[in-house]
């Protein structure tokens, strides 16, 4: 537009010379490179998917939190992506609009992938930016609006004015498009009770179900597992338990369980079975000094074992509220991967799901994993009389690699005295 004004110009005064054609053509050039510029601060800033922990390099995008035309504030989360291990938030790293996405829910994504476009602005958070529109509006809108709920019932009075016709077109609309959705949600449900049916429905794993099947088969083709059983007559624990869990409660705000104390036994029986304590590095076994205690725990997505570090020097009631603090994280899906990473020894509970016996399966590099079962009443012998009490089977898998049956045995053992006197293992060192 400058260079045809330009010319224009100088045809219009008649000097239209090789010298006023050069100067058009330097204004032109410097109008194009402001242009440029200026487009270019205008461009939004493309996200990149982050770089990922422990050598991951990619994920499924799971879910987008917003979508194109959203605002977001800084640190916003926009995206989840599924790794093998977590899920990872991608956030926005400043405040803006997005303007594009460039993966589908379900996609996998890699690490440096292009994810989604940013448009840069002054926003304060996501949620308060569609209100002030409303606001502005003029206070007729809003005001009726706030009528159109209590006018329906006086629509038999109002008839001559004019206003009734529209809260009953808002009444209808709505009507008449959830009637639909209603009727296709109710559809599918339909064929389930049908005798005989043989459908079929097929869902993609999850990454971290395909990486739990992967390793629970490493493990089953790498060591060589053994399970020996042992029964714990619990009617110690169960009376301790009653007796202490409401001051616990009061004083601690820790809900006394029974895991703090097999976490505790285990300790003290590990002191004992170094072996079922360390793992195998090529050709060395490495021990421990330490306990870095594993607590399965199950989720929506599949199970994960958290991680209580050093649970050889915590007592009672920080092992309980350490267990409390995982579990909460794992259900709301807010582990990290340096909540799960490591292990030394694992205690698997699948007496909460009502398990009688089980066999767990060891989670390597580790040596060994303790299983905990239902609690029942059994008729037993004690000192010649038969007596119900309330007996827990408890299961060790391990690697024989490792551990003899001797060890094996000697752990379960030393759990049961454990167990079974309380005070002989609060008063052990």
């Amino acid at each position: 537009m400058l260079s045809h004004r330009i010319v224009a110009i100088a045809r219009g005064r008649g000097v239209l010379r090789t010298a006023h054609i050069s100067e058009a053509s330097r204004l032109l050039n410097r109008a194009r490179i402001a242009h440029f510029h200026s487009s270019r601060l205008l461009q939004g800033e493309i996200v990149q998917v982050p770089q990922m922990p422990e050598s991951i390099v990619e994920g499924t995008l799971k879910t987008w939190s917003k979508q194109v035309g959203d605002t977001v504030a800084v640190d916003e989360e926009v995206a989840t992506i599924e790794t093998d291990k977590i899920d990872m938030s991608v956030n926005a790293p400043k405040s803006g609009t997005i303007t594009k996405l460039f993966a589908n829910e379900e996609d996998t994504v890699t690490v440096g992938q292009d994810l989604f476009e940013l448009e840069p602005g002054s926003v304060t958070s996501s949620s308060p930016a569609p209100p002030p529109p409303k606001e502005e509006k003029p206070p007729a809108e809003s005001e009726s609006k706030t009528q159109a709920a209590p006018e329906p019932p006086s629509q038999q009075v109002d008839k001559s004015v004019s206003k009734p016709s529209e809260p009953e077109k808002k009444v209808d609309i709505p009507k008449e498009t959830k009637t639909p959705k209603k009727e296709e949600k109710s559809a599918p449900p339909a064929p389930k009770p049908v005798a005989g049916s043989r459908n079929e429905t097929r869902v993609k794993m999850n990454r971290m179900r395909l990486r739990i099947a992967e390793r629970l088969k490493q493990s089953q083709n790498a060591a060589a597992s053994l399970t020996t059983f042992n029964e714990v007559d619990m009617s110690a624990l169960v009376n301790m338990r009653k007796k202490y869990k409401d001051s616990v409660q009061k004083e601690h705000d820790v809900k006394l369980g029974f895991m703090s104390f097999f976490a505790r036994a285990s300790v003290l029986a590990l002191k004992e079975i170094p072996a079922a304590n360390a793992s195998i590095e090529g050709e060395e076994i490495v021990y421990r000094d330490y306990v870095d205690l594993s607590v399965a725990v199950a989720t929506p997505k599949g199970l994960v074992t958290p991680v209580v570090r050093n649970a050889e020097s915590m007592g009672l009631i920080d092992i309980e509220r350490e267990i409390a603090n995982l579990g909460k994280k794992a259900r709301d899906g807010k582990l990290s991967l340096e909540d799960m990473s490591g292990g030394s020894f694992t205690i698997s509970n699948g007496g909460v799901f009502g398990s009688l016996y089980g066999t767990p399966i060891i989670n390597l590099p580790q040596a060994a994993v303790l299983g905990m079962h239902t609690i029942k009443d059994r008729a037993v012998v004690v000192d010649g009389q038969i007596v119900i009490r309330p007996i827990m089977i408890v299961a060790l898998t391990y690697d024989h690699r490792l551990l003899d049956g001797r060890e094996a045995v000697t752990f379960l053992v030393r759990l049961k005295e454990y167990l079974e006197d309380p005070a002989k293992m609060l008063l052990a060192v």
